[in-house]
């Protein structure tokens, strides 16, 4: 088994355990949310996030485009609610940020 297989595994393993779920235009998908409101603090220096993101893997990203809906399967205190999906950034290692912004 190659290392692409292995990482699929255990990206697969985590989303299972530790993801969050997200429904974006309309399709259920698992990834990672994460809200500046929430950050979490070092000590008192705050991390660079600045806004709210979703990250997916990128097998589950097809057919997702700026502009959908995205609703995140959480409490409101937790950030959990709807986003209009503003951009996709893949970083490179098989994960894709959907950066969100508050519907209003």
């Amino acid at each position: 088994m190659g290392f692409r297989e292995l990482s699929e595994d255990m990206d697969a393993l985590v989303l299972d355990g530790l993801g969050d779920m997200g429904t974006v235009g309309g399709r259920e998908v698992a990834g990672f949310f994460s809200a500046p409101w929430l950050q979490p603090r070092i000590g008192r220096i705050n991390t660079a996030l600045r806004e709210p993101q979703f990250e997916i893997r990128v097998s589950d990203a097809s057919g997702i485009e700026p502009g959908q809906l995205v609703l995140i399967d959480l409490p409101a205190q937790d950030g959990g609610g709807q986003y209009d999906l503003v951009k996709l950034e893949p970083d490179g290692t098989g994960w894709v940020a959907l950066l969100l912004r508050a519907k209003r």
